[in-house]
């Protein structure tokens, strides 16, 4: 049986991040990518043009549709926007019991554009990051995170 990974992000209709980057990572390292969508974005290379987060009820279905039929080995999560959401995720990695839970703290959009505020931040940090067996923040989430500006390797190593 092959490994079984679940994202859960925000969808990118230009299929350049979210659940589309991380199912073609799945099954390029052969492991069944299952996904909920957190999200819809509409957005190209630039930019994110709108978005809009699914009901949280839909969320939690789609979680616990996926896990209890199917199964999970991994949980990796992508844009999750609001308070809201990240409460209904770190409370189904709990009741799940997921043990390897990789956080990608997404913040902003490869074009800049926000896509999570100062509080959803905040709460991503008390509730999933202790939770998560890694979290891979690029470098502009890293400094948002740390609230420094990260220049040279010292100061990176130092964020971690």
């Amino acid at each position: 049986m092959r490994a079984r990974a679940l994202t859960i992000a925000g969808s990118d209709s230009g299929g350049c991040a979210g659940i589309q980057a991380d199912l073609k990572t799945f099954a390029a390292l052969e492991v069944h990518g299952m996904s909920v969508i957190t999200s819809v974005t509409a957005q190209d290379t630039r930019r994110v043009h709108t978005a809009s987060d699914l009901p949280l009820e839909t969320i939690e279905r789609q979680i616990e549709a996926v896990i209890e039929d199917i199964g999970v080995d991994a949980v990796k999560t992508g844009m999750l926007p609001s308070v809201e959401i990240i409460d209904v995720v770190s409370e189904k990695v709990k009741q799940f019991q997921i043990e390897r839970l990789v956080v990608d703290p997404v913040m902003l959009s490869t074009g800049g554009d926000p896509l999570m505020g100062q509080e959803a931040m905040e709460v991503m940090k008390s509730k999933l990051f202790p939770q998560a067996l890694v979290v891979t923040p690029n470098l502009q989430e890293a400094e948002l995170l740390t609230g420094h500006k990260i220049t040279k390797e010292k100061e990176l190593k130092e964020a971690l």
